[in-house]
């Protein structure tokens, strides 16, 4: 039977490669001997004596193969800016997708690693359609500084940012997404200095991430949230090197392995040279790198601030702002945009059912040119659902509901009239909670929508607003779905569940039906909008219906209960998708 392969990548220079020999020993100690490892090591240029050395770690699972880059490198140098890319071997990673088309995937992985797991069982991981499966960077969760700066001039969080020295390539994601092709360009649009190629990928495939188990990449740093014997690569990054310094943590798994190799002695005498003035070397490179980082942080110019200005639009750029001050400031019931001016919406304007012949004509014409709308966004790839997850949530309930939804775009109940559908729920019906001005004052196209695509106006008008109490009581208790946001208001892209108002639970608890908490998770798409800004991709989350407390409590008890029950529902979704904890920027006030 012909054993499955796995290809490794492995990229250093002459000055490395001994790191690379004992990194690539501690692999063959764990391996499982079931699959053919396929190592190649990209360079340019490795001495015959060391390219000899690697060679004899080969075995009948083991081959080794050196890649001298040279060659490609020539290939596309009238595309690459005139820096010194031809020299850093970080950077080499980026062209394995075009130099190995016969591969699928592959792992790449820094020579300054140990590996104590069995690297099949990472190579078989199965991540999706993720351009990378990658570990959390720690430099960037544990240290403040850095923090700062992946999220002020990437923009990108500090718990979504990944170190790229251990990573499980999507090649087939790489080759349709042109992931070398947006690296070139972002390399002509800005030079990143703090991370350099760490950045650019993350850029590159923000959102597009799969997170592994953190124990494939345990970065030899301050905190380690588990045992190390449990971690199944070592990551010695940044100075923690071994091999410079005798006090290095966990080191002495280092020279375990070291100590089997034939190159053992030479590393010995190197950690015995590296004088004090090398140390201090280091010590004043960690300060620069924290200065650069700030610097980067502070300067106009900035990544974010020059993609703003040349591709963003202003009034969504400000929004997105505004977004940002909001939160700090804890106004989280604010609206972020100016919304046209409004009139008060009077009871004799409103029949809530639809029930007149002419209402109805109104509101299945209203649906069918709303459905050619949507089915266009879909085409255009402006509006995209990838999955609709917990449909069958939707789909057993028994009753009327009320709907709760996070509430980030004008589209945002488009995608829940899709859940609605894909539920199959025909006997019963949907409707959506509006705002007042949005069914008074909205124009053209969208303000014929908004009037007549089942939808409830709120309304300022005492007996307006009474009327809309008595109606959706109606609704829900005649066993229809209404989705209210229990935000009320629409923070654009806004990712993080904001604190609820109480009225969506008021309606759940006066009627007696259950809350069906709906949480929409979103991630950059390659896609472009109009405003300069990534079209978003949506996964509907539908999780299992809240129903009233039965317990002896008051009314307004009950509705605290389910609110409390569907924020943390939310932030479960939140925390599991995103792999970050729900954590906000407000700043308290003294």
């Amino acid at each position: 039977m012909t054993k499955r392969y796995i290809p490794i990548f492995y990229s250093c220079d002459d000055n490395f490669v001994k790191y690379t020999l004992v990194s690539l020993f501690s692999m063959k100690q764990h391996a499982s001997r079931d699959y053919e490892y396929r190592v190649y090591v990209l360079h340019t240029g490795i001495s015959p004596e060391m390219q000899a050395a690697l060679k004899r770690l080969e075995d009948g699972n083991f081959t080794v193969s050196f890649c001298d880059v040279s060659e490609y490198l020539t290939s596309i140098a009238d595309r690459l800016p005139l820096r010194d890319y031809y020299s850093k071997t970080t950077y080499y990673r980026l062209f394995i997708a075009e130099m190995f088309p016969e591969y699928d995937k592959a792992i790449y992985i820094d020579s300054d690693t140990v590996v104590q797991g069995d690297i099949s069982d990472m190579y078989f991981t199965d991540i999706g359609d993720a351009y990378v499966g990658a570990c959390h960077e720690q430099v960037m969760i544990q240290t403040e500084v850095f923090g700062n700066y992946v999220e002020k001039a990437l923009g990108i969080s500090r718990h979504n940012f990944f170190n790229a020295g251990v990573l499980l390539i999507n090649l087939n994601e790489f080759r349709v997404h042109f992931v070398l092709d947006k690296f070139i360009y972002y390399l002509h649009l800005y030079d990143f200095v703090v991370t350099q190629d760490e950045d650019y990928l993350n850029l590159i495939c923000k959102d597009h991430v799969y997170w592994l188990n953190q124990r494939w990449n345990t970065q030899v740093l301050e905190h380690i949230p588990f045992p190390i014997t449990e971690a199944r690569i070592i990551h010695y990054c940044l100075v923690s090197k071994p091999w410079h310094y005798a006090d290095c943590k966990h080191g002495d798994i280092f020279w375990h392995y070291a100590a089997q190799t034939e190159v053992y002695g030479e590393l010995r005498k190197g950690l015995e040279a590296y004088t004090d003035t090398e140390r201090e070397r280091d010590r004043i490179s960690g300060e620069k790198l924290l200065a650069l980082a700030i610097s980067e942080t502070e300067k106009e110019d900035n990544f974010m601030n020059i993609l703003n200005e040349q591709h963003r639009s202003a009034d969504r750029v400000a929004i997105v702002k505004k977004i940002e001050e909001f939160e700090r400031a804890g106004n989280f019931f604010e609206d972020v945009e100016n919304d046209p001016p409004s009139r008060v919406l009077m009871p004799d304007e409103i029949d809530y059912y639809r029930s007149s012949v002419i209402q109805k004509m109104k509101t299945k014409f209203a649906f069918r040119i709303a459905r050619r709308f949507v089915n266009k966004l879909i085409e255009e790839k402006k509006f995209i659902i990838r999955d609709i997850r917990g449909i069958e949530n939707f789909k057993n309930l028994q009753s009327g509901a009320v709907i709760t939804c996070n509430h980030f775009n004008a589209a945002d109940s488009f995608a829940i009239q899709l859940t609605y559908e894909a539920a199959e729920q025909p006997d019963r019906t949907f409707y959506r909670v509006i705002r007042e001005g949005n069914y008074t004052s909205f124009p053209g196209f969208y303000g014929f929508l908004m009037r007549h695509c089942n939808t409830l106006p709120l309304s300022s008008n005492k007996d307006t607003l009474k009327k809309f109490i008595q109606s959706t009581d109606k609704l829900l208790k005649e066993g229809n779905f209404v989705l209210i946001y229990p935000e009320q208001s629409m923070w654009w892209n806004y990712r993080k569940p904001r604190p609820f108002k109480r009225g969506a639970f008021t309606f759940a608890v006066r009627n007696s039906v259950p809350v069906l908490p709906c949480f929409i998770t979103m991630r950059d798409t390659d896609n472009v909008d109009d405003d300069g800004f990534r079209v978003q991709e949506y996964t509907v989350h539908v999780a299992p219906p809240l129903y009233p407390s039965t317990d002896n409590i008051s009314e307004r008890e009950k509705v605290r209960d389910l609110m409390d029950r569907n924020f943390d529902v939310w932030k479960q979704i939140y925390e599991r998708e995103y792999e970050i904890p729900l954590e906000y920027t407000t700043v308290k006030q003294e």
